[in-house]
């Protein structure tokens, strides 16, 4: 007998499919195919493809905003919980995807705007434990988070040490 699909499941088989191969791969019966079932068990928890579009960045920015939102609270100093966020922010491996998805779909280009604008709000929050209240500085850190994952999907290397190199630029501000 064959194990029933959940929704989750397909969700992460969706997640799975946008870092693979782009938006494109977000279709019913490629995503099926992945999973060894039929699109009719696709239909049986999406009412169509928008609807799994719209749950599955639902999902996505649930993810991305509580694991950001740990990540800032790991850590016994504010320093600790800052140089944590940056060896833990190239750990996003659908994120470039969707970003790029993001250019061309409103629903992806909204939910990436609310992540993004409550992920520089924790980061702001950090820095001004740090006596760091320039928000241009949230700004500057979350953009090079950003640009390092595309980098480092691109190229494969991890960018642990750039990130890790601005974040001393950033403390030496403090102090």
């Amino acid at each position: 007998m064959t194990q029933r699909l959940t929704p989750e499941a397909w969700l992460a088989a969706g997640l799975t499919a946008l870092e693979v191969d782009g938006p494109t791969a977000l279709r019913a019966e490629s995503l099926a195919r992945g999973l060894g079932t039929t699109k009719g068990s696709f239909y049986w928890h999406f009412a169509d493809l928008p609807d799994f579009h719209a749950r599955l960045l639902a999902h996505w920015a649930d993810i991305a905003t509580a694991r950001f939102a740990a990540l800032a609270q790991e850590g016994e100093t504010a320093i600790a919980r800052l140089r944590g966020l940056g060896r833990a922010a190239l750990d996003a491996p659908a994120e470039p995807a969707l970003r790029a998805w993001a250019l061309d779909h409103r629903g992806a280009s909204r939910t990436l705007a609310e992540v993004d604008a409550a992920r520089q709000a924790m980061l702001a929050a950090l820095l001004a434990e740090l006596g760091l209240s320039n928000p241009e500085l949230a700004r500057i850190l979350y953009a090079a988070r950003i640009g390092m994952a595309d980098l480092s999907a691109r190229d494969g290397q991890t960018g642990e040490e750039a990130m890790a190199t601005l974040i001393d630029l950033v403390l030496a501000l403090h102090g």
